[in-house]
């Protein structure tokens, strides 16, 4: 797949874009540099003590021991390097602010959704938001369905949607190639680019074309953005692209397989909405290739989308910034996708990052091209650094295990150095990471993620290193459907290395008590830390099983309900969360008539300025103990007409999935192992009532004499318990003398349990409704 040719600039650099401090937003708490000081010396100083003093010769203690001394030498090393680079670049995170730009400067703007071979139902949702978005001047916005498959499905939807079309047969350059065409057949000065399942939010154009105003913009003491006059506009820099975060709609497999839906945030969060953000200071933002506003005229300077690369994207920014373009990201989530659901598609995702960022980083000659200036080359050199973490992760697990099990030392230092010399690095080191750490990641999810994904990055990742290349590009599959074929055989890395780990803990602790090897704490913990991850690494490979077909989110929305289409009486009630496949209602009072199983009734949903009409039926009803409402769950059936579709789709989507934005305060190495293990053996009973039903508790008495309690009833049965008498009759007449007498029969459903036969005629009797509202407040 990959292309052999060389990076050269085809445009001249242009004057680069310095905003005023005025226009910063700051998002994180400045950090002061002098704490990276004196960090960065106590690692210069470790890491000379650690080449000079600690390392096992090969003549004393082997070769082995001294190539293990050497890569957990370089892993140190490497970590040190790591952590001082994210503080040197989250320490001060900010994004600009967006100006006010008055609507007429609106320019066109073209929208490519790229799409390989996806199934058109992720289309329709993604291509309809996208024709749906906000513009002082609609006739402006040019969605744009680019297929590189040609296939006459996805351009009948085009033409359903009314959004174009470009069909593309034969496509060697992949996603690039996708996009460079359709670049090609437009003109618009801007182009939003979204990925086939990204789903763009109604106001996204709204938030981020103008920022690309900014030079030309000032902002007045009072406030007020002004447009700057044509002759201080000369040589002021542009904007080259806006990149949004990607966030998802549903929980990723960390999130979901974990447990942690409700505890921590998507994985990719931390990027998106802080590591991202800190590249802002130095112009090295990531091109992510969805969600983003591009500038036609800086895609066009560096030949369009790279080709030749499985990374595309990546490679197009940091082309794009080379030419001095300013580009920045932005924290406020503005489209939403669909997170990677089987595994093996999660790890080839990786592997395809991956690759791909070492790949394009070694084509553009990184770290010799001059087109790059020094704080675009670090903060990129750090990009790879991280993808060799994942060898680091190997390296921490494996060294203790080598000591305690065969004896093989990594590093020689007697107890004294281990206090006074170790020990105030590693405290260093830690102190840094808790100020590289957020409300979004910490140290031990991080810690458990890589050790999750790195048995299956070292192959990939090293072969990319050693000019291995990868020789076919793969889309991540973005099929809905889950896969519920088991994957823990991908487990095994992980459970061979906790039982190896288990076994030297085991050893440690045991020589800790016997021989009083005190310096075996500190391996005692490190230990612990691994033998968790690992654990966790096991529990996530067992997966979890799927019990939505669909993602719900929590809303609160306006809806009439009829039993007829063409009913006028209708009865209000509140969505309180929906989904593609049905919603959930609330309402203080029951509904006032029998919605059994199979019942279709009809709804009407309101949000802002969508309205949608659809057909569905109860599935289950509830009314929590000392509960003041009754939950109704919906299941949406029978076919939708486009127009009512396309309402219902923006109403489900158009809203963010209140997922976590920040850890939980009470997650703990115990919290999340205990959560995992207890959630993982749970059983969960379905909801199978269909109809409210109301507690009574009331004894009666019947036409015989004989006493009963009525326990509850819905519009149709009524459950007793015989309180006086020999057996309750097959018929007979309960509450009579009232204004609602309930004409009985006895149920073969099961024992206690009799039919109303005149239930109809009550739901049609205010006495009975006036009753029934008394019961449903028990």
């Amino acid at each position: 797949m990959y292309e052999k040719h060389e990076f050269k600039l085809q445009t001249e650099k242009i004057p680069l874009y310095t905003p005023p401090e005025s226009a910063n937003i700051t998002l994180k708490k400045k950090q002061p540099l002098w704490l990276a000081v004196l960090v960065g010396i106590v690692m210069v100083g470790y890491g000379i003590w650690r080449i000079g003093f600690t390392l096992p010769s090969a003549s004393q203690y082997g070769w082995l021991a001294f190539i293990g001394g050497i890569f957990l030498l370089v892993a140190e090393l490497l970590s040190s390097y790591e952590a001082l680079s994210h503080y040197l670049s989250l320490r001060d995170v900010y994004e600009p602010e967006m100006p006010d730009v008055p609507h007429e400067l609106f320019p066109d703007v073209d929208v490519f959704i790229s799409t390989h071979n996806e199934e058109t139902d992720i289309l329709f949702k993604t291509a309809n938001a996208c024709a749906a978005m906000d513009y002082p001047d609609p006739s402006k916005v040019h969605v744009f369905l680019c297929d590189d498959t040609n296939r006459p499905e996805v351009a009948a939807l085009a033409k359903e949607l009314g959004v174009g079309y470009f069909g593309l047969s034969n496509n060697k350059h992949a996603k690039a190639g996708n996009i460079n065409n359709a670049l090609s057949r437009t003109s618009s000065p801007l182009i939003a680019t979204f990925d086939a399942d990204m789903i763009p939010k109604s106001n996204f154009l709204m938030e981020v074309v103008p920022y690309f105003f900014l030079p030309i913009m000032e902002k007045k003491e009072d406030g007020s953005w002004v447009v700057k006059p044509k002759e201080a506009q000369k040589d002021c820099g542009k904007i080259g692209f806006i990149q949004t975060p990607q966030v998802f709609y549903n929980a990723d497999l960390f999130q979901y397989n974990l447990y942690a839906e409700d505890r921590v945030p998507n994985e990719q969060d931390y990027f998106f909405r802080e590591v991202n953000l800190g590249k802002n200071r130095n112009n090295a933002v990531l091109y992510a290739g969805s969600n983003t506003m591009i500038s036609r005229e800086a895609l066009e300077g560096v030949g369009g989308i790279a080709t030749g690369t499985i990374t595309e994207d990546f490679e197009t920014g940091l082309r794009i910034e080379a030419l001095n373009y300013r580009c920045y990201a932005v924290k406020k989530p503005l489209a939403q996708g669909l997170a990677p659901i089987t595994i093996s598609s999660l790890i080839k995702q990786r592997v395809r990052w991956g690759r791909g960022c070492i790949y394009s980083l070694r084509r553009v000659h990184l770290l010799s091209n001059p087109a790059f200036s020094p704080k675009l080359k670090l903060s990129y050199y750090a990009c790879r650094i991280y993808w060799e973490s994942f060898s680091r992760r190997l390296v921490y697990i494996l060294s203790p295990v080598l000591f305690l099990l065969l004896g093989i030392p990594l590093v020689v230092m007697d107890l004294r150095q281990l206090l006074f010399l170790w020990l105030p690095y590693y405290l260093f080191y830690s102190f840094l990471l808790t100020k590289v750490s957020s409300e979004i990641r910490d140290t031990r999810w991080s810690n458990t993620i890589d050790t999750i994904m790195f048995p299956y990055l070292l192959i990939p990742i090293w072969a990319e290193f050693f000019h291995i290349n990868e020789k076919k590009f793969s889309v991540t599959a973005k099929s809905r459907s889950w896969n519920d074929s088991n994957e823990f055989y991908l487990a095994i890395p992980h459970i061979c290395l906790f039982a190896v780990s288990a076994i030297s803990l085991i050893f440690a602790v045991q020589q800790l008590i016997i021989n009083r090897a005190f310096g075996l704490i500190i391996m005692i913990m490190w230990m612990l830390i691994n033998s968790f991850s690992l654990l966790m690494a096991v529990f996530f490979m067992r997966g979890r099983v799927n019990e939505r077909e669909f993602e719900r989110f929590n809303c609160d929305l306006e809806m009439e309900v009829r039993q007829e289409e063409e009913q006028e009486e209708s009865f209000a009630a509140r969505v309180v969360n929906i989904s593609e496949g049905g919603f959930a209602f609330e309402r203080k009072e029951p509904l006032p008539f029998p919605t059994d199983r199979g019942t279709v009734l009809h709804f009407v949903i309101k949000d802002r300025k969508y309205c949608a009409s659809l057909r569905g039926k109860i599935i289950a009803v509830s009314k929590p103990k000392r509960g003041k409402v009754w939950t109704y769950r919906v299941q949406r059936v029978g076919e939708m007409s486009t127009a009512e579709k396309r309402e219902f789709f923006q109403i489900v989507y158009d809203r963010l999935n209140p997922l976590p934005e920040k850890l939980a305060e009470d997650t703990s190495y115990f919290d999340d192992l205990f959560r995992v293990m207890e959630e993982g053996n749970k059983e969960r009973a379905p909801q199978r009532r269909t109809m409210p039903r109301f507690r009574v508790r009331s004894k009666e008495k019947l036409a015989d004499g004989t006493v009963v309690m009525v326990e509850d009833l819905n519009f149709k049965y009524v459950r007793l318990r015989l309180v006086k008498g020999e057996a309750l009759p097959e018929t007979f007449t309960l509450f009579e003398g009232t204004e609602y007498p309930m004409h009985c029969e006895k149920s073969e459903i099961r024992e206690g349990l009799y039919r109303i036969r005149n239930s109809e005629a009550l739901l049609e009797n205010p006495a009975f409704l006036e009753k029934i509202k008394e019961w449903s407040k028990k």
